[in-house]
């Protein structure tokens, strides 16, 4: 099957924003306006396309990252609309990761979010070129200005508005184009037929005020233009786009624009935008990857049909009709069904099955997936998210997808027996398909424990189990996931592993030392071994009893984190030394050095927003004080509201949205995501580790 578009006429976006921001509604107009749905879907009434799980449609929320493909002006556009809650941050990361380009809706009453500027620092971690969408300027205390100035001020962008809206509030109609100089407005109902005029008169002065102000900003970023500019001369329409498209590939600008996709005004321009700033798969930098066998020589894959395979997995989806779905990005070269790939991580081979390209829940199947394009496939039995696919002949293994780690979990068991093995299934099968999703037995109470990123998560995950995989099962209240680490270096632990019984007996001799690190840096291991005191292939050994060691810490058993273990010495015995001695002294050595190294217990750290209004700003205050919350910062909203912003200890916030409910008579809003990891008060140590 050739391909249907050429590459330069291929784009792959991300629709990122804060939670109600508006982006599954601008995701069903660009779905109405390119003639992929013929009729536009709402959020309020559980009809949208992207939408489609019961759990979304019940909460008016996005939780899964939906993939579409729509065709606008002769270009193919394959959108991924995301989830905006924090607790779903995962979907975003893995879609911002296979992304070339992105489209960040801002609510133009309330400017930057906490989630806005999440995702913005995803996507910079990402280089992901951006367009600025100003939505809901139909709204009382909508500002374009305001919410510009936020975006400068707040993610340190640098935002170029390209239009200059007419009329305010809710006596928004349309927008000046300050490229063409051209008024268009919409007044039919659905917004298909946008109207082009003159500017009118009262708009005229601000708009070429606008408009100089924007030519100089694009100028900046070309000598020529700049010159042309400085002297005068006239600038074409053509060399500002070209300037512009370049400045926006290379993240230097970020082109705004405005309308309300509720009322369908504003959403055809930032289409043509996409088209004419965000880059095709040719004009992103080459995929970058290593040899399997040779982790220190930097490989890169053109994009191109022909070139060797490379593939990255970034999603997975237990579908209970056709089992397990993978999505997957082409880099170079093409995924043809029946052909065998290479999982090279794993040292597996695939056989590619049945693909689809999907249409959110809807699949059309094709057979061919090409380089730039985004695909899934049915039947891939050792590939999860992160994996590479690439050629069995030209191996290489691209970056993979780094998440963050849980931190609340639930204890869930089933209601009878018969629900034993199913939960056990759906549980491994929601795993598969969500890295922020663990799940773990508690070796003390035989419990299952699953762990997620926040209440809500939680709440979808055992929701999609009972419905989804029919599991009856009876519920935890949420817990904080604690984690141990030292607090001082300790410079040797000594500790020598020797049971002697009939026949070979068990010999195993380390060195350590430990000291702790930088908060978020895990558990780390080095080996310093000079002269081989230890022989190379006990080494894995020695790793991997640390890890299992940091497993479990011996305060109250939470996971051990940001530590650095040196393995600086050790002996061996010719006859009696084995993998396991060296496992268990590894083992042992690490529990001794926790026990010098001044244990202590960390918690999660939650950067909260509470919006609300300023006559209830000193209870808000008093109440994050009491949760020993720390005030980071006020800023006035819209509205005569007050967004207060605090540092405040999980465990502090369960049940924190009904007291603010209360104290605010239901006007009070906050949203909530994880920052870091912090040391505990003695006194709250104490009620943790006797709990």
């Amino acid at each position: 099957m050739p391909r249907t578009f050429p590459l330069d006429k291929c784009r792959n976006i991300g629709i990122i924003a804060h939670i109600d921001a508006g982006k599954t509604t601008t995701t069903e107009r660009i779905l109405f306006y390119t003639g992929r749905t013929y009729r536009i879907g709402s959020v309020d009434d559980g009809t949208t396309v992207t939408d489609w799980m019961a759990q979304e449609r019940e909460r008016g929320i996005t939780i899964v990252s939906a993939a579409v493909t729509a065709e606008w002006k002769g270009y193919q556009i394959n959108v991924i609309d995301t989830p905006g809650h924090i607790d779903f941050t995962a979907e975003v990361q893995r879609s911002l990761r296979v992304l070339d380009g992105g489209v960040v809706i801002f609510d133009a009453v309330q400017g930057v979010e906490p989630q806005s500027e999440t995702v913005w620092r995803q996507a910079d971690r990402y280089l992901v070129p951006r367009i600025c969408f100003v939505n809901k300027m139909d709204r009382t205390g909508a500002s374009f200005e305001r919410t510009i100035e936020s975006i400068r001020l707040r993610l340190g962008a640098n935002p170029i508005p390209m239009q200059l809206p007419i009329g305010e509030e809710s006596g928004f109609r349309g927008v000046v184009d300050l490229l063409t100089m051209r008024a268009t407005v919409w007044d039919d109902e659905l917004g298909k037929e946008p109207i082009e005029s003159d500017i009118p008169a009262n708009l005229k002065t601000g708009a070429e005020e606008a408009r100089n102000v924007m030519v100089e900003k694009i100028a900046e970023f070309d000598d020529d233009l700049i010159m042309k500019f400085l002297e005068g001369h006239s600038i074409s329409i053509e060399e500002l786009k070209s300037v512009l498209r370049k400045a926006v590939i290379e993240n230097k600008a970020t082109p705004v624009f405005a309308g309300s996709s509720l009322k369908n005004k504003g959403v055809q321009p930032v289409l043509d935008a996409v088209i004419d700033y965000l880059p095709s798969p040719l004009e992103i930098p080459a995929a970058k990857g290593y040899a399997p066998d040779d982790s220190e020589t930097l490989l890169e894959r053109p994009v191109d049909d022909n070139a060797p395979l490379a593939a990255l997995v970034f999603k997975i989806v237990a579908d209970p009709y056709v089992g397990r779905l993978a999505y997957f990005r082409v880099y170079s070269g093409k995924v043809v069904q029946g052909e065998a790939v290479l999982n090279p991580a794993k040292g597996r081979r695939e056989r590619i099955g049945r693909m689809v390209r999907m249409y959110a829940d809807r699949r059309e199947d094709i057979t061919e997936v090409y380089a730039g394009d985004i695909g899934a496939v049915l039947g891939l039995k050792d590939s999860f998210t992160g994996d590479t696919l690439t050629d069995p002949k030209d191996p290489i293994i691209l970056e993979s997808i780094t998440f963050p780690e849980p931190v609340i979990s639930i204890a869930v068991e089933p209601k009878t027996t018969a629900d034993q093995d199913r939960m056990a299934e759906a549980l491994r099968r929601l795993a598969e398909e969500d890295p922020t999703f663990k799940v773990r037995t508690d070796e003390s109470t035989a419990q299952t424990i699953i762990s997620g990123m926040g209440e809500l998560h939680l709440d979808i995950i055992v929701d999609r189990m009972m419905r989804e995989f029919r599991v009856q099962a009876n519920v935890g209240r949420p817990r904080v996931s604690y984690r141990e680490t030292i607090s001082r270096a300790v410079p040797e632990i000594n500790y020598k592993y020797a049971k002697q019984s009939g026949g070979h007996g068990q010999y195993g001799h380390v060195v350590f030392s430990m000291e702790p690190l930088e908060r978020g840096n895990g558990v780390k291991f080095e080996n310093k071994i000079i002269g081989g005191s230890i022989p190379k292939e006990y080494i894995p050994a020695v790793e991997k009893g640390v890890k299992e060691a940091a497993e479990s810490g011996i305060i109250a058993g939470y996971p051990v984190t940001d530590i650095l273990v040196r393995l600086i010495d050790g002996s061996y015995h010719e006859v009696d030394s084995s993998e396991m001695a060296f496992k268990m002294a590894s083992i042992f050595a690490f529990k001794e050095g926790m026990q010098r190294g001044g244990p202590t217990l960390l918690e999660p750290i939650m950067k909260v927003e509470v919006v609300v209004p300023e006559e209830y700003l000193g209870d808000i205050i008093g109440q994050l004080n009491a949760r020993r919350g720390e005030i980071q910062g006020m800023e006035i909203r819209p509205g005569n509201a007050q967004a207060v912003r605090a540092l405040v200890p999980l465990a502090e916030m369960f049940g924190y949205t009904t007291d603010l409910r209360s104290a605010t008579q239901g006007r009070g809003v906050q949203t909530m995501e994880f920052d870091h990891y912090a040391s505990v008060p003695e006194s709250v140590k104490a009620k943790v580790t006797n709990s």
